[in-house]
């Protein structure tokens, strides 16, 4: 029928780009996609459970905002690509893209095998490089948007050696994509949180949220490739 969306001749739906927390869990991840629906912004949530997603879909869903909720482990590349193309395809080319992913474990030197090393180094940083690769280009091609990470030990530790080998790899990783992208007029920027995160502290997700928004709205001319939280935002 004629007008009939997606029919043939029909009209375009517009659609609001807003947008997507890889790793949306009930931390950071959830404060985060909460900050960004505050806002108006639709909510892409990616994360490895059905049931990760449901709580958090749940409060985001309370600022009457569309939401989406993909099922994807980061480390797996063709699933991450398949959720970021489905959250594309719901939302269009985000505005801003959140990489919460992290496998956090505490470990000596020499306790994991090197497979358990490379396992977590896929989630730590490769996902991050992943979802930058599949999404980046074409925010560059548009000229604005945000890539923000979060990041951790801005001093590695002997009993977290997988999390402090990931973490300082994900530093550089957006040194570079900012290298790459940023002149395009994309903002790539990681917050760092030196920190257990846990409601009613100093490190309270929602607090550490504020700096995300923050970021993602900063002029051109002020632009941060790192916020370090050592307390309330």
């Amino acid at each position: 029928m004629p007008g009939t969306p997606g029919a043939p001749g029909a009209p375009e739906i517009p659609r609001t780009p807003g947008a997507v927390v890889i790793g949306a869990g009930p931390g950071i991840g959830r404060s985060v996609a909460c900050r960004f629906a505050r806002e108006g912004l639709p909510v892409a949530l990616v994360a490895r459970t059905a049931g990760t997603l449901a709580g958090v879909a749940d409060a985001v869903s309370r600022f009457g905002v569309p939401v989406v909720s993909l099922t994807a482990d980061s480390a797996d590349e063709t699933a991450l690509r398949a959720a970021l193309d489905a959250a594309v395809g719901e939302f269009g080319l985000p505005e801003v893209v959140v990489y919460n992913a992290a496998l956090v474990r505490p470990d000596a030197p020499g306790q994991l095998s090197a497979r358990a090393q490379l396992d977590a180094w896929a989630v730590n940083v490769v996902g991050a490089l992943t979802a930058a690769a599949h999404l980046l280009p074409g925010m560059a091609r548009r000229g604005s948007g945000s890539f923000l990470v979060t990041g951790g030990m801005p001093e590695p530790k002997p009993q977290y050696v997988s999390l402090s080998l990931g973490k300082a790899g994900l530093r550089t990783l957006v040194t570079l994509l900012d290298q790459e992208y940023g002149p395009s007029g994309v903002h790539v920027a990681g917050v760092t949180v030196d920190g257990p995160v846990a409601p009613g502290t100093a490190f309270d997700p929602d607090g550490i949220a504020e700096h995300y928004w923050r970021l993602h709205t900063q002029p051109r001319e002020q632009w941060q490739r790192e916020v370090l939280h050592r307390g309330p935002a």
